[in-house]
């Protein structure tokens, strides 16, 4: 019992399949197949009752009842109009099998009223029968095909009984009956063939879409951006990548010219000698720099071109810190033998500044070797710690309690003519990073903001904003200025390692900053203020994504 509980599952789920293949098969192609036959079934009666309407059907026909003919024909042409309105795309196969018996009993009577083999109706039964094997596979349609067998070979049987002629249409019925197994195996075979090639077809045409689908998904993903122009420089295609580097919204179909000329130029200079290496460039005054390069696309006699662009200013910050991690190891391993005598220097330089003997030129020339001596040690640290810098610890931070906490320190130690202003804006403000670091980070920020608000005002102010970003939902603190702004053609450098316009500066304070800021998975960024001034905002990570 326990083995025919385990098979009769089995046996189901098999049918079923079955069943559920040809209802897809009968759903994809069937339904046309079946329109097709309701057509032809229509003419069929159409044809019939034009004959029996001319008369012809007694000069084709030997018929036994004619009227019983004529009746029938009509049958036949009202059922089939009605069947063809009412069954249009049948969700189960009982209906097309109830179809395929009344069309292959309504033949058979038709058969039988009108003579048997000599009619000729007979061939529209074979027809018939390779039609109802499209829509009907398997034992199904051999089903069909014997039902209409069996009605030739009874037909002709029951003929002869009226008509001794019909005794001699035995052979001919026979090989109607014949012809119909045999077009119900043709018929049975073609279809396994087009359904197979059909299932093949399908399944490379899947696998052509999921591979277009990857392909077009890796291409808006890839960071390098990529166009296809045509002859008349056009763009046919732009990624994602391209368009934000290029700093565009839509490409496809517009000429690239209006769009980027800079890139125009170097399609034709590489068109004009392709071992030429293309011209770095901005596509937007802010914008990252650019290395185009370029291929030719060949497709049949059409010729379009293959333009890659890199972004190759995270290719010149990497080359930049591994440039600055060697110098960093460099100067740790000599800073001994540099600080030791420009220690002698300075300490030489005070005790000679304490002379009594000494005019103010003199006085004037020993301050400045004070004065250059602590820049030289100043550069010194600040390389040093490129190289000493240690690890992040992140710690929970309640940004509106650490804030004025750090703005409260710091003022204890600022002049009269400095302030420093707080704006909190929100509920809990709360981020993961190193406060020894976020420390550092404000302090030169703030320093900054105050020596150039210093510049254009007596009393210079810097202000530090803590809020909650509506479009990201991270916190983030902006430390603000009212000086003369960083220049425009400053604003790709500012963040460059020993990039300065200050003549004692070293040009490492925003480099560190960021660096810090990036360990601490936070980014630091310039904006312009309308007002006037300058901007610098940290975004810091969600607490809860930081580990």
């Amino acid at each position: 019992m326990s083995g025919g509980t385990a098979v009769r599952p089995t046996w189901n789920r098999a049918a079923s399949r079955v069943a559920t293949e040809r209802l897809t098969f009968l759903g994809s192609q069937g339904s046309r197949i079946l329109r097709l036959y309701h057509l032809y079934r229509v003419a069929i009666g159409l044809v019939l009752v034009l004959l029996i309407s001319s008369d012809l059907h007694n000069d084709l026909m030997r018929m036994i009842n004619p009227a019983a003919f004529h009746y029938g024909a009509w049958l036949y042409l009202i059922l089939n109009t009605l069947i063809a309105v009412l069954l249009q795309s049948p969700k189960r196969e009982l209906p097309v099998l109830a179809l395929a018996l009344l069309d292959v009993t309504l033949l058979s009577t038709l058969f039988y009223f009108a003579g048997g083999t000599p009619s000729g109706i007979g061939n529209l039964l074979i027809v018939a029968v390779a039609i109802a094997n499209i829509l009907l596979h398997g034992r199904i349609g051999f089903f069909i095909a014997a039902v209409a067998a069996t009605g030739l070979i009874y037909v002709t049987f029951y003929l002869s009984y009226s008509d001794t002629n019909a005794s001699r249409q035995y052979v001919q019925a026979a090989a109607l009956g014949t012809l119909c197994f045999a077009a119900a195996l043709l018929v049975q075979g073609l279809t396994r063939r087009l359904q197979a090639s059909e299932s093949l077809a399908r399944q490379r045409a899947e696998e052509v879409a999921n591979l277009e689908a990857l392909n077009a998904q890796i291409l808006q993903r890839m960071r390098t951006g990529i166009l296809v122009l045509d002859t008349q420089e056009r763009v046919l295609l732009a990624n994602q990548g391209a368009l934000e580097l290029l700093g565009q919204q839509a490409m496809t179909g517009e000429p690239l010219a209006p769009r980027c000329p800079e890139l125009i130029k170097g399609l034709q200079l590489w068109r004009d000698n392709p071992t030429l290496r293309p011209r770095n460039f901005k596509a937007t005054p802010n914008g990252a720099t650019l290395q185009p390069s370029f291929a030719t696309l060949q497709h049949g006699e059409k010729q379009d071109t293959l333009v890659f662009l890199e972004d190759i200013s995270q290719i010149a910050q990497k080359a930049q810190q591994l440039k600055l991690a060697s110098l960093g190891r460099l100067t740790a391993s000599i800073a001994h033998e540099i600080r030791n005598p420009l220690g002698a220097i300075s300490h030489a330089a005070q005790l000679l500044q304490e002379s009594e003997v000494l005019d103010a030129a003199d006085l004037r020339l020993t301050q400045i070797i004070q004065d250059h001596s602590r820049r030289m040690n100043l550069v010194i640290e600040n390389v040093l710690q490129l190289s000493r810098r240690r690890q992040a610890e992140p710690q929970l931070l309640d940004l509106k309690y650490w804030v004025h906490r750090f703005a409260s320190e710091f003022r204890s130690s600022l002049p009269p003519t400095h302030s420093v202003h707080v704006e909190t804006r929100g509920s809990s403000l709360q981020t993961r990073m190193d406060p020894n670091q976020l420390i550092q980070v404000l302090t030169n920020l703030v320093q900054n903001g105050l020596r150039y608000s210093g510049q254009t005002h007596g009393q210079a102010q810097v202000w530090l904003q803590v809020f909650r970003d509506q479009a990201s939902d991270l916190p983030v603190l902006e430390v603000l200025d009212d000086g003369p702004g960083v220049p425009p053609e400053q604003l790709q450098n500012i963040f460059e390692p020993f990039f300065t316009t200050e003549n004692k500066g070293t040009g490492l304070g925003l480099y560190i900053s960021r660096e810090l800021c990036e360990s601490n998975q936070a980014r630091l960024d310039y904006r312009e203020r309308d007002e006037g001034g300058s901007c610098f905002r940290i975004v810091f990570a969600h607490p809860r994504k930081l580990s």
